[in-house]
This record gives structure tokens, C-alpha cells and sequence, in this order.
């Protein structure tokens, strides 16, 4: 057992960490409170190849593992938690089910661009009445001849009115419950697929995540993703990875809360010392680092799992919810090590806190990760 990272992946976090803090970083704070998407962010991410890491070269990306894929998203979330969710859900969400499912024409057509970064990707699923419970949706797809019609709602749809391509689920065997479900892949600016409401959020808040739209919107019969009935199935083990993605982004917020943590209870003198001098304060830091690093083995172990074709539903369910519930843990601790300052917008660790509380709740909230978990473990 090996936990020394290769030098490719080494190399892949100094490239993206030092993207990360010149590109990112300086705009992180000012994007937060006007809520402001980066696109040229993502632009200039999908040059350096980060857009596409785990995919081979042959279809546009890097020829990396999901490792390194895992570093990324770690490093981005660790300047900015709203940009590293937009990488997670193109690379995990949308990326990857067309390179696993999608036939040659369609790696081709859509794998091809989002690998190498000239279009973005999302993913729709969520829907007003159907969140964890995926059976409860109400998208329908109807076949009419080479095409199928879409009707329906998708809600909290991450890179939603930015995205190029979507992959997007709905019935077409309503009678069939989740057997019936299928995917679709399906562009921006297809007649019939709209955008409705922005959503505005506590945190992430340079994320966009958007109502989606469909009203009679014929997709084409030959981006149907896999086969009919195969949606659910699809949803699910795409969801698996995209909890790395999320692990790794919980990761990296719990890192950077660490880090401005030990910074200012070095600089802060109370009673003539630093207050890292306070036994108080350094417990904390020492259970702060301890959930961090035990956070980003779990996530490293899930995603080299995956990289490695072995079983990673209950290790990726793992990494998500201890990496989250962490994140969460972590953030409010290095508030309460700044005090006062730290409910004060003008110090980064009160954004952390507010973007960390997402973690346990999207692409699966925590309590499903224990079901995922104790469903694998009772079997």
C-alpha cells in the first residue's frame, strides 16, 4: 500500500494549484457577493486540460485518473468552493456517463468538446417533487418517430443556462417506475428547452444553478443515451463518481479553513502570546487537521478505486459523508478560532462556512449516504 502520490499526480496538483491561486482566488470573494459565474474561468481551465482529466486522449482529455481528477477538484474548492462544483458536475456528471454509456458517435459528438473544454456539461435529474426519491419525477420522453418529445422540469441544475450539453432523465414508460426512466443527451438552445429561475443560495454562490424547461423539445432518437429503461441505472452509478467530486471539494474547503486558521492564531496575541499558545485553541487545530487529512484519504482511496475498476459505491458514499459532515465541522471551528472576525465578511472563513453546509445535502444528502453504506455492509 502505497499512499505516495505518483509524479503525474503531483504534478497535476502544482499545475492546478498554482492555476488556483492566480486565476481564481483574487475574484473568489467578489464573485461570492455578486453571485457571478466565471466562464472565462472555465475557458481557461478547459486550456490547461483540467476539464478533461480522467478521459483518454483520443476523445480530448488528459489520459490521467480519477486521482488526479480528485486533486483538481480539491485544489479549485480549496480558493473557491463555487468553481470546484462547476469542474465536479462537467467532469463527474456529465462527462463521464457519455464516456461510460454513450456509444462512439456520441463520445465523438459530446465526450469529444467537454473533455477538452470547449463546451460545458451538466447533469439533470432533480426535479420539484423528486429529489432523493428519483421515482417520484414527472419528465416524460414520448418516441415519435426518430425523435423523442420532452415535457418536463428540472430544478438545481448546476451549470444550468451555461452548459452546452446536458445529459437529462425522463420516463418513457411511466407505467415502468424506475425501469422505465431513460437518459438523453441534450444541447443548449434544442426548440423547447428553456431556462426558468436562477436559484440564490446561502453559499456557492459564484455557482449557477438554474430551473430547466422542456416543452415539446424534440430530441433527436439517436442521443438517447444507452438504452430505454437504462436511466435509472445510469442516474446511479454516475452519482457514485460525482460523490468523489463532491468528497474532494469538501476536501479542499476543510483544507483552506485549516490553513486560515493556523495562519491568524499565529498572528492573534491575546494575554501577550499568540493564541495558538491557548491548549484550547491548539486541540482544536489538531482535530481540525485530523478530520481534514482523514477526509482526504477516504476521498483519494474512493477515487483510486475507481480508477482501478474495483467496487467504490460504498467507498465514494464513505468519502461524501465524512468529508462533508468534516467540511461543515472544520469551517465552524476556524469561525470560532478567528471569533468576532470570523463572522465578519471581510476574512474568507465565513464563506467557507457557507459553502461547506452544501456538501451534505447535494448528489445524495448524508443520510442517503448512510443508506448507500449500510445497504452495502447488510447485504
Amino acid at each position: 500500500m502505497n499512499f505516495v502520490l505518483t509524479q503525474e499526480q503531483t504534478d497535476i496538483r502544482k499545475m492546478v494549484r498554482e492555476f488556483a491561486e492566480k486565476s481564481v482566488a483574487p475574484t473568489a470573494a467578489e464573485r461570492d457577493e455578486k453571485e457571478y459565474f466565471p466562464r472565462e474561468i472555465f475557458a481557461a481551465m478547459g486550456e490547461l486540460g483540467i476539464l478533461g482529466i480522467p478521459y483518454p486522449e483520443e476523445y480530448g482529455g488528459v489520459g490521467s485518473d480519477f486521482v488526479s481528477y480528485a486533486i483538481a477538484v480539491e485544489e479549485i474548492s480549496r480558493v473557491c468552493a463555487s468553481t470546484g462544483i462547476g469542474l465536479s458536475v462537467h467532469t463527474s456528471l456529465c462527462s463521464w456517463p457519455i464516456f461510460h454509456y454513450g456509444a462512439e458517435e456520441q463520445k465523438q459528438k459530446y465526450l469529444r468538446p467537454l473533455a477538452s473544454g470547449n463546451k460545458l456539461g451538466a447533469f439533470g435529474l432533480t426535479e420539484p417533487n423528486a429529489g432523493t426519491d428519483a421515482s417520484a419525477g414527472s419528465a416524460t420522453a414520448v418516441k415519435d418517430g426518430g425523435s423523442y418529445i420532452l415535457n418536463g422540469t428540472k430544478v438545481f441544475n448546476t451549470n444550468g443556462g451555461e452548459a452546452e450539453i446536458e445529459v437529462i432523465f425522463a420516463a418513457t414508460d411511466k407505467a415502468a417506475g424506475l425501469k422505465g426512466l431513460s437518459a438523453f443527451i441534450v444541447e443548449k438552445g434544442t426548440p423547447g428547452f428553456t431556462f426558468g429561475k436562477k436559484e440564490i443560495k446561502m453559499g456557492i454562490r459564484s455557482s449557477v444553478q438554474r430551473e430547466l424547461i422542456f416543452e415539446n423539445c424534440r430530441v433527436p432518437a439517436a442521443n438517447l443515451l444507452g438504452k430505454e429503461g437504462e436511466g435509472f441505472k445510469i442516474a446511479m452509478t454516475t452519482l457514485d463518481g460525482g460523490r468523489i467530486g463532491i468528497a474532494a471539494q469538501a476536501v479542499g474547503i476543510a483544507q483552506s479553513a485549516l490553513e486560515h486558521a493556523i495562519k491568524y492564531a499565529k498572528e492573534r496575541i491575546q494575554f501577550g502570546k499568540p493564541i495558538t499558545g491557548n491548549q484550547a485553541i491548539s486541540f482544536m487545530l489538531a482535530d481540525m487537521a485530523t478530520k481534514v487529512d482523514a477526509a482526504r484519504l477516504l476521498t483519494y482511496r474512493a477515487a483510486y478505486n475507481k480508477s482501478n475498476h474495483l467496487p467504490y459505491s460504498k467507498e465514494a458514499a464513505m468519502a461524501k459523508l465524512f468529508a462533508s459532515d468534516a467540511a461543515v465541522a472544520v469551517t465552524a471551528d476556524a469561525v470560532q478560532v478567528f471569533g468576532g472576525y470570523g463572522y465578519s465578511r471581510e476574512y474568507p472563513v465565513e464563506r467557507l462556512m457557507r459553502d461547506a453546509k452544501i456538501t451534505q445535502i447535494y448528489e445524495g444528502t448524508n443520510q442517503a449516504m448512510r443508506m448507500v453504506i449500510a445497504g452495502s455492509i447488510l447485504r
